[in-house]
């Protein structure tokens, strides 16, 4: 009886984790931003930003300012200097990839 039950109960898990996305490099299960810095960054703080898309574990992309003291940050997608920061790596981005 015992061996009945554990039978099933591993087909049932097996069925019900086959149409999950296998968890890889990258993958989150959540946002990794829960709040935001409006500020404005200094230029002579930021070491890099990284724009991660929106996808099944976010439903809003997010930017995370890496500063030169090694602390990551999230920057506010909405505000007006961010907007401008993200446009700015992406034009830099496109014409290194021309070059």
């Amino acid at each position: 009886m015992n061996g009945l039950l554990l039978l099933m109960w591993t087909g049932t898990l097996i069925i019900a984790t086959s149409g999950m996305q296998p968890l890889g490099r990258g993958y989150n299960s959540h946002c990794l931003c829960l709040g935001f810095e409006s500020r404005v960054i200094p230029q002579e703080r930021l070491r890099s930003v990284e724009i991660l898309p929106r996808g099944p574990h976010c439903k809003s992309a997010e930017i995370v300012a890496h500063l030169v003291t090694g602390e990551k940050i999230c920057l506010n997608p909405r505000a007006v200097w961010v907007r401008k920061l993200v446009r700015y790596m992406m034009e830099k981005e496109a014409q290194q990839q021309r070059a």
